[in-house]
């Protein structure tokens, strides 16, 4: 009998094929702008940095990419930010006190020149979009920008230079004069590309947002501010009815989309209660009006949106344009970087990571001189494969130390213990004179948790940034003593790539508070049957408090059973993360499904009191 499944990712497999050829054969529905400057990302900017990159991985995994669709843009000139920006403006970046304004931290000179290459790249960017979208009439995207904040004479809210006026400046001096529509569906007002464009009748910006900005009294502008709380119904409603008469009366012939996530439920900085559906429909509602009967070119760029999944929504719409105006949905955050960390481990050679010459070497190395006399031994790679230059390299290819720089920490440094009987620990500083402890790694090869299988054992994992401070959005969690570096997704993807690399059938976890759990459970299930759904059940419990508060309260004795109100304690708990396929399997089983099914039927329901020490009945 055929496997399903395999038939599936054959067919899946057919399909993306068929697309890339097709475009080599027509024009493509979307051109792509990218840089991988970019996804340096910077301590002081909250969005993910990794953002564009994983909209372009996911367009390439569906084979809705080819060579030609991709341009990498270069960096704005000083000319082309002198259109928009006024000299003493540009001049005082130079001294990074504008630059901090605009960040709300203070900044060092290679923090300073880090943020200003970003988005000097993404001015570039923009720039390149609107020049082939103009030419071509098409649709191109830019992976960022989108940076409507910024004034002439000043930034504001992480926006320096305002890559959307630039755009339309630079078109103005090859000649085009006409009619530019900004359409701004970013959560918050455009206020700078409003102020830039006050007295421009040949420039129209439509923003709809949460609260203004500013006060302008622009010629040709709509804003509209719909306060908090806003909904699926209320702001299409609002969109329905106040576009369309725009595109009709202005009659653009240039049309810039800002595409903004945050408007999304789940955005760490938002006040808005977007669904995925709904963001969708605004963005195709968007696509429709300009590209309908008079095909008007389209420059679509990523503006605002936090937090690991606002990438989704992005790559949601796009992957629409691309495939035809055929939904796809977009994989997890977690699955898309163990793809992006898949398709680069096919290019390390394995012997820059062990050590070991692909060639037949029948000459003795120092783990086989150490290795003859006995357990006690030094050992002298991490896991028995990785040499320490092995791990820098992997590090490095992976882009997990341009990240820790991106963030301030211009030395990264790595050290090792492999002779702990605990497990090997591995230590990653922000200088090389290993005082800024980053990252923490403790891990062994383990037997025992789940017989017939191997696991990477991870004993400890500590992400902490020591320059960062707690407050606001960062609230201190139990055993916590700097906030968390931001990094998980991409250090368990690296240890999976490892389990791959290494034959090992999972990677295996087992956390010390009901936080910790929380946080691994994006990608990491538990292995019992009966700790998942009592873990699910717990959740549910604590849905309306954050982590911090939900972990306070469990160990205060706030959570009882509704059944007999007995009190309800955190106990450690297995997580196992499937990576081989005989462990997938394992998981898959109808017996184990069945377990689940059975442990959901006895799992009584969990109550949390009202206030601490108060038993609910």
């Amino acid at each position: 009998m055929s496997n399903p499944s395999l038939l599936s990712r054959a067919d899946r497999g057919l399909r993306r094929g068929f697309r890339r050829l097709l475009r080599h054969v027509v024009q493509p529905p979307l051109q792509v702008v990218y840089s991988s400057t970019y996804s340096r990302g910077h301590a002081s900017v909250p969005a993910d940095p990794r953002r564009g990159e994983r909209v372009l991985t996911f367009l390439e995994m569906e084979g809705l990419m080819c060579k030609a669709c991709l341009r990498k843009p270069r960096p704005a000139a000083f000319e082309t930010l002198r259109r928009v920006h006024t000299d003493d403006y540009l001049e005082s970046l130079r001294h990074g006190e504008s630059a901090t304004k605009v960040v709300g931290t203070p900044l060092d000179d290679p923090e300073l020149e880090a943020l200003l290459d970003i988005q000097r790249a993404m001015v570039g960017g923009t720039n390149l979009a609107t020049a082939i979208a103009a030419e071509t009439r098409g649709v191109v995207a830019n992976l960022g920008g989108g940076l409507h904040h910024a004034w002439a004479d000043r930034g504001q809210g992480f926006c320096v230079f305002n890559d959307i006026a630039c755009a339309i400046e630079a078109r103005r001096s090859r000649g085009f004069g006409g009619r530019v529509l900004v359409v701004d569906l970013d959560l918050h007002h455009g206020d700078g590309t409003e102020g830039i464009f006050a007295e421009d009748p040949s420039v129209h910006t439509f923003s709809i947002h949460n609260r203004p900005w500013s006060n302008t009294a622009a010629r040709e502008s709509t804003n509209l501010a719909l306060g908090s709380n806003v909904d699926d119904g209320t702001f299409l409603e609002v969109l329905r009815r106040e576009l369309p008469p725009v595109f009709e009366r202005f009659q653009p012939e240039l049309v810039i989309y800002l595409t903004g996530a945050d408007p999304a439920g789940d955005d760490t900085l938002g006040d808005w209660q977007l669904s995925d559906d709904a963001l969708l429909v605004r963005d195709r509602f968007v696509f429709d009006l300009a590209r309908g009967e008079r095909k008007l070119p389209l420059v679509i760029l990523l503006a605002g949106g936090y937090g690991p999944e606002a990438w989704r929504y992005n790559a949601r719409f796009l992957g629409w344009i691309a495939n035809q105006q055929k939904a796809l949905e977009p994989p997890t955050t977690h699955q898309i970087t163990i793809s992006r960390f898949r398709h680069l481990a096919r290019l390390v050679d394995p012997a820059e990571l062990s050590g070991d010459s692909s060639e037949e070497d029948w000459s003795l190395s120092e783990e086989d001189l150490f290795g003859a006399l006995g357990p006690s031994s030094r050992r002298t790679r991490f896991l028995g494969y990785y040499t320490r230059h092995g791990l820098e390299f992997a590090f490095e290819r992976y882009g997990l130390l341009d990240q820790l720089r991106s963030r301030g920490f211009a030395h990264p440094t790595l050290d090792w213990n492999l002779d702990d009987e605990s497990g090997e620990t591995l230590r990653l500083f922000g200088d090389a004179e290993r005082q800024e402890l980053l990252m923490e790694l403790r891990a062994r090869k383990n037997r025992r948790t789940l017989p017939k299988y191997e696991l990477l054992q991870v004993e400890w994992l500590l992400l902490q940034n020591p320059r960062q401070e707690f407050g606001g959005r960062r609230p201190k969690l139990p055993g916590q003593e700097h906030p968390g570096l931001g990094m998980l997704r991409d250090v368990v993807a690296m240890m999976i790539i490892a389990c791959e690399r290494l034959h090992l059938d999972g990677l295996a976890f087992v956390p010390a508070h009901y936080h910790l759990a929380a946080t691994a459970h994006v990608v990491l299930p538990f292995l019992k049957p009966e700790d998942q759904v009592f873990f699910r059940h717990l959740r549910s419990c604590l849905k309306d408090l954050s982590l911090g508060e939900g972990t306070r309260r469990l160990a205060a004795g706030d959570v009882h059973r509704a059944d007999t109100g007995e009190t309800v304690q955190w106990h450690p708990m297995s997580m196992v993360l499937p990576v081989s396929e005989k462990l997938t399997a394992f998981f898959e089983d109808e017996a184990y499904q069945q377990r689940l099914t059975d442990a959901e039927s006895r799992q009584p329901e969990l109550v949390l009191s009202p206030k601490s020490g108060q038993k609910t009945a």
